[in-house]
């Protein structure tokens, strides 16, 4: 059996890029360009609460790092560099070579190498955490308190997809084989929107990464910045699979749904062919949603004009009682 060296070794590896000093000593070295800030995240996902335990295990090391990365999007962050743990139940060495292989594929695409991390013995499930560090020009990150009142309100990509694939993998939707074909990729294969975060430096004035919710997510950026919000639901993004779903839970999937891992931001009405030409330029589709307001709160207007009313929590990890 192999030892933990060896596998680090053998799945984690790799030759770091110049002036960078990777897996193999007692920390990781990488530089920061001068003028630029250091930009982490750092998020834990765990077996039966982020990921199902029969997930492709190449899927689940995309996702593992992918999540990260979305954070780095949300702040206009460009990747340096990522550093893994893993508690891992038993030893499958395939299982462990195609969660490298998903893992590695991503860090390579988006210039984020993995530097360092750690291993050991989990007693129950398995758990993962990743760390992933970027850098962004000193004053230019794209932060949630920087809304100003009057921005117009985006969101890239299409929404819901993932939380109607989850709540069929859960039992909580009836089988429907041809709906999950339709939206476990977004689920299990999100794709963060790096470069969409940095065509946006100067253009937002504040983002987010939609984690847990978007009306949860956009929340964050109305409270941060003290401003309310006016959306319109027949504005959102909905993922193309989900037209032929019924309205309650349409509106909970791309209200409240979480796991998207797409950006909301917002920008000056001023700035809205600037918004589009970033778009074109980090191939993501962008969708204006709604305005940002002077009065607290958050209004999302359905199809005829008027306030929705029992709106969709998001995600959260200590629900009250």
């Amino acid at each position: 059996m192999a030892s933990e060296f060896e596998l680090i070794a053998r799945y984690f590896t790799r030759t770091a890029p110049t002036g960078l000093l990777g897996v193999g000593d007692d920390c990781a070295l990488f530089p920061v360009p001068p003028g630029e800030q250091v930009a982490t995240s750092t998020d834990l996902l765990l077996e039966g609460r982020h990921f199902f335990p029969d997930v492709d295990p190449r899927a689940l090391g995309h996702k593992a790092l992918a999540v990260n990365l979305s954070d780095l999007a949300a702040m206009g962050a460009r990747p340096i560099g990522c550093v893994l743990g893993l508690a891992l139940p038993r030893l499958d060495e395939p299982w462990l070579a195609a969660f490298a292989d998903g893992f590695h594929a991503l860090a390579a695409a988006h210039g984020c190498p993995l530097i360092g991390g750690d291993t050991t013995r989990s007693a129950h499930d398995l758990a993962i955490s990743v760390t992933v560090f970027g850098a962004v020009p000193a004053g230019q990150a794209l932060r949630r308190d920087g809304a100003q009142v009057g921005d117009d309100i985006w969101v890239s990509g299409e929404l819901g997809a993932a939380d109607v694939a989850y709540r069929l993998l859960d039992g909580q939707y009836p089988a429907d084989a041809a709906l999950l074909a339709a939206t476990r990729g977004a689920l299990e294969w999100p794709q963060p929107q790096v470069a969409l975060g940095l065509a946006l430096r100067g253009i937002a004035h504040a983002a987010i990464d939609l984690s847990d919710g978007l009306l949860q997510d956009l929340g964050h950026i109305l409270a941060a910045s003290r401003v309310g919000a006016c959306v319109e639901f027949d504005r959102m993004p909905a993922a193309a699979a989900l037209a032929a779903m019924d309205a309650a839970p349409l509106q909970r999937a791309v209200l409240g749904g979480g796991d998207v891992y797409q950006l909301c931001f917002t920008a000056p009405a001023a700035r809205r062919d600037a918004v589009l030409a970033a778009g074109r330029a980090a191939n993501a589709r962008v969708t204006r949603i709604g305005q940002t307001l002077a009065q607290p709160g958050l209004i999302v207007l359905d199809g005829q004009g008027r306030p929705m009313t029992a709106l969709p929590a998001g995600f959260d990890h200590f629900p009250a009682a």
